[in-house]
């Protein structure tokens, strides 16, 4: 994707926080700046999706009010082999709305959604241990 430069007025309100959040990652302006219009458009298109850190680095779309990827639901829902029904019932404390945001976030961006699980499903037993050889049982 191409960057084409463009000018944009910024109140205070607006550059400043952008300005600290840049300092505090270690980033430049611009690329905290297009991240944090990226997430807006994306939680604007798809309301009930926010995004949060990552514990192993980056921001993720999250079902809002959970702690839940949206990988996960769409993880769940083809374990299920589509079934409305036994998604619903999988995740009975979630509402209907949060559920149906989690599948039309994964159809809206379907790449994202697709790398976030090749890279889960890449975690098998013997990955995480040749990884981290101290997490493997001992042979004795």
């Amino acid at each position: 994707m191409a960057a084409v430069p463009k000018t944009i007025r910024m109140p205070d309100e607006v550059r400043l926080p952008l300005e600290e959040e840049a300092h505090l990652a270690r980033r430049d302006f611009s690329s905290v700046a297009n991240e944090m219009l990226l997430e807006g458009i994306k939680m604007r298109r798809i309301p009930g999706i926010v995004f949060a850190d990552s514990p192993s680095g980056g921001r993720v779309a999250r079902v809002a009010g959970t702690g839940l990827e949206v990988f996960e639901v769409v993880q769940a829902y083809r374990s299920v082999e589509n079934s409305w029904a036994r998604l619903k019932e999988a995740f009975h404390w979630l509402s209907e709305t949060q559920l149906r945001a989690a599948l039309a976030y994964a159809e809206a961006y379907p790449d994202e959604i697709e790398e976030r699980i090749r890279r889960d499903e890449q975690w098998t037993a013997s990955a995480i241990g040749k990884r981290y050889p101290f997490m493997s049982p001992k042979r004795r």
